[in-house]
């Protein structure tokens, strides 16, 4: 079974919004383990206007499933991994004033500094994954790096899928297939939904984890928090 490892990203933005602690990030977190997720992801940004820094430390000391930190590699975000020890760590090649992650990284124009970034990871034992476009050549550059995963960036997949073309998959598999010949685990996430993730699932082979916030939390609205949980692990079966 696929793991579901559900962004809280959302939870803390709403709760910024207002002051305060409503909703109360670390209670939600607990709540959405409770309700059957395997994993938490966070992906604090160097403004902090969504999860705070503080929220990672926090966090820490509550999630009992896997622990996913995301973001891209700069100073502070390392020392802040470090300190922190996560399951996992996701590289993403965002910018500071990105609305959201747009692209994945070049794996072979980037490989000597991912190379090092993952080498000071792995010496905490912290699992590490980067964060690519569904190409082959990224796929075969992240192997290069020493990387323990990769996590496709599926917005291209997600959009394609809306509009009725199911083609869109394709470079997914491609890269997945590649992914398992070098054998690095794949993860995936970005505009994943329960509309689309089941057909994901069942065409990238060995898919061991989502990482799904933006979707989880609009759905949550209508459903409720503890039913949209239990629909993604029903489709990840």
């Amino acid at each position: 079974m696929t793991k579901l490892s559900v962004n809280v990203n959302k939870i803390a933005t709403l709760r910024n919004s207002r002051g305060g602690n409503v909703p109360n990030l670390i209670k939600v977190v607990q709540d959405i383990e409770s309700f059957g997720a395997q994993g938490i992801t966070v992906h604090p940004r160097p403004d902090e206007r969504h999860i705070r820094y503080q929220d990672a430390r926090k966090l820490k000391e509550v999630v009992t499933t896997e622990y996913n930190i995301e973001g891209n590699p700069i100073q502070k975000f390392i020392d802040l991994v470090l300190d922190v020890k996560p399951t996992q760590v996701t590289l993403v090649p965002d910018a500071e004033d990105a609305i959201t992650s747009n692209a994945g990284w070049d794996t072979l124009k980037h490989r000597d500094f991912l190379i090092e970034v993952i080498a000071t990871f792995k010496q905490k034992q912290i699992r590490t994954s980067i964060f690519v476009d569904p190409d082959v050549k990224m796929v075969e550059g992240a192997v290069q790096t020493g990387a323990d995963r990769i996590e496709l960036y599926t917005e291209s997949y997600a959009e394609a899928y809306g509009k009725g073309n199911l083609k869109g998959i394709d470079p997914f598999i491609k890269a997945a297939k590649t992914a398992n010949k070098l054998e690095l685990g794949i993860n995936a996430g970005h505009d994943l939904s329960l509309d689309n993730i089941e057909f994901f699932k069942e065409h990238i082979p060995n898919l061991l984890e989502v990482s799904i916030g933006h979707a989880l939390i609009c759905e949550s609205l209508y459903f409720g928090l503890d039913n949209v949980v239990k629909m993604y692990l029903n489709k990840l079966k």
